[in-house]
């Protein structure tokens, strides 16, 4: 399949024509040496993507699907792109980069017609270069059509080797998607329906996680695959159809909630309004919400399970007090997503509630940095303690999550600094021990602290006076969606979608694929065939690898 048509780079100022990906420079780069990639929330999960799409003919969709993916910016700040359609031909603008920074009234002015579909990255398969940022497009028998993915699949390899495609056709799990959309659009010819008979088609050959935006010249489809591992939801414009990752989005462009798309749905939106397909067969449906959505991912403002993340967050506080209690002077959030969790532990604790930590707002997500000694100080970039605040006085540190434990150890040691008498690190989740493969970036099992220490080394290591962690249980009863489905793999390593053996970021690049390591010893049945890897001991593979501590190993601080 061909890649043409109007395809542009947002800073290209010569017409509409599509760079060779590989002729791109990497980077803007620091004279005299190369890029060193700063991650202020190193310590975090990372979201794969936030997909935005709208149907509203005479509204000025361009600009409505750059305001809807700048409400979701926080799920993806790799890239951003937008692609329009005026009923003739379809446009496509996308850069490396923030929304803010991408797109202006120039690039924005380009995209005309009645519908878009707009998109944030952060990658998961494929690497982070400006040949996998999103939407991607196809042109083929007279179907221009773009797609947007937030998620990931975990039998990528296997749809590009069944596809016969060569090495190198693709360079991502979505652009993977796209290509095998093509070649069904192709088989079945031109047609006004086209893209949805091919979707109902291949849409169950795709494994894994994938809430997709899609559109040709006259619709906007979106599609949420069985298990819903990620979130969808569908708005209603006075003019129009709203499609988006989070509520929030909706709401910065005036759409009224609707629904969440059901798993295994997928929505047509066209000129004869909102129709409901079901593509999947009824016993592949297994709702899996990441539970991450409503420890993490998701802004507080969301609605998920009809249920506000932010209230969510804050009863697992209100849990956390009742599982930990400690006596202490002041309950402080780690900004921003520890707070509403440190919140609800003061409240139900009663021990006040204050500030310690100030965020530094304007420093992103990554920056550039010219040395090792400026990478070492990322944190401190990032958060400065309130000394005042923090001075002679036991804290309970309140975060959402510890993941690879750079990020808090530093922090720690930045209080400690400070003069705080003791620190009592609580967690409003479980130890992360597995990886994910459903779109969320959380580096090999050797890189997951709980998964190489148990709880009171992993107090030693970060240098706190006491540690403890959410349960599961009572993390899902602080959620309050009962019989709600949910993805707990990261959590107990019983995933809910078979992984094959090699699997990760540069699949499909040339890059060192990451061996699947071991599913939990809490249950979960290994295949010695079908490509599934047996279980292997995460302090060998972490001492082979030299990511992470090894097994039973205390690091000293």
């Amino acid at each position: 399949m061909c890649d043409h048509g109007t395809v542009l780079p947002a800073s290209n100022d010569d017409g509409p024509h599509a760079p060779e990906p590989d002729s791109r420079p990497p980077g803007d780069g620091v004279a005299g040496g190369p890029d060193l990639e700063v991650d202020p929330e190193g310590g975090k999960p990372r979201e794969a993507c936030g997909v935005f799409g709208v149907y509203a003919p005479g509204a000025p969709v361009a600009h409505l699907t750059y305001l809807g993916i700048y409400a979701l910016q926080h799920r993806g700040q790799e890239s951003a792109g937008i692609a329009s359609s005026n009923g003739d031909h379809l446009t496509v603008v996308k850069e490396m980069g923030l929304v803010s920074n991408v797109f202006d009234d120039r690039t924005l002015a380009v995209l005309d017609g009645d519908l878009a579909i707009g998109h944030t990255r952060y990658s998961t398969t494929g690497s982070s270069m400006w040949k996998n940022s999103q939407p991607v497009f196809r042109d083929v028998v007279h179907q221009q059509f773009a797609l947007a993915h937030n998620g990931n699949l975990v039998n990528t390899a296997q749809l590009v080797d069944d596809a016969g495609m060569l090495p190198g056709t693709v360079s991502s799990d979505t652009d993977a998607m796209a290509e095998v959309i093509a070649l069904e659009c192709e088989r079945l010819g031109p047609g006004d329906d086209t893209l949805e008979r091919a979707l109902v088609t291949v849409l169950p050959s795709f494994e894994g996680a994938f809430s997709l935006v899609l559109m040709d010249r006259n619709r906007v489809i979106g599609v949420r695959d069985p298990r819903g591992f990620r979130p969808l939801c569908l708005g209603k414009l006075d003019s129009g159809w709203v499609l988006a990752s989070e509520t929030p989005a909706l709401d910065v462009v005036g759409a009224h909630f609707v629904r969440e798309l059901d798993p295994g749905e997928m929505v047509v939106i066209d000129a004869a309004g909102v129709r409901s397909v079901r593509p999947f067969d009824d016993s592949s449906i297994d709702p899996k919400l990441c539970l991450f959505e409503f420890v993490y991912f998701a802004r507080p403002d969301s609605q998920l399970y009809d249920r506000n993340v932010h209230q969510a967050r804050v009863r697992m506080g209100e849990q956390l007090a009742d599982q930990a209690p400690v006596d202490a002077d002041m309950v402080m959030g780690v900004p921003e997503s520890g707070i509403p969790a440190a919140e609800g532990y003061a409240r139900r604790s009663g021990i006040p509630f204050g500030q310690g930590l100030v965020k530094n707002r304007y420093i992103g997500r990554t920056f550039i940095a010219p040395s090792q000694e400026m990478r070492a100080l990322g944190v401190r970039m990032k958060l400065n303690p309130l000394r005042d605040n923090i001075e002679g006085r036991r804290l309970v540190v309140v975060d959402d999550s510890i993941v690879r434990g750079t990020t808090t150890k530093a922090m720690v040691a930045m209080l400690r600094e400070a003069g705080a008498r003791e620190v009592h690190l609580r967690v409003s989740s479980p130890p992360y021990r597995w990886p994910c493969f459903f779109g969320m970036d959380t580096g090999t099992r050797g890189e997951l602290l709980a998964a190489n220490l148990e709880v009171d080394e992993i107090r030693r290591y970060l240098n706190v006076d006491t540690l403890a962690y959410l349960t599961l249980d009572r993390l899902i009863d602080a959620i309050g969606a009962p019989g709600a489905g949910f993805c707990d793999a990261c959590l107990t390593g019983v995933y809910p979608v078979e992984i094959p053996v090699e699997i990760g970021k540069g699949v499909l690049d040339g890059a060192a694929p990451v061996a699947r390591e071991g599913l939990s010893e809490m249950g979960s049945v290994l295949l010695a065939d079908a490509g599934v890897l047996p279980s292997v001991d995460a302090g060998s593979l972490a001492a082979e690898t030299g990511s992470g501590p090894a097994d039973g190993t205390v690091t000293d601080g």
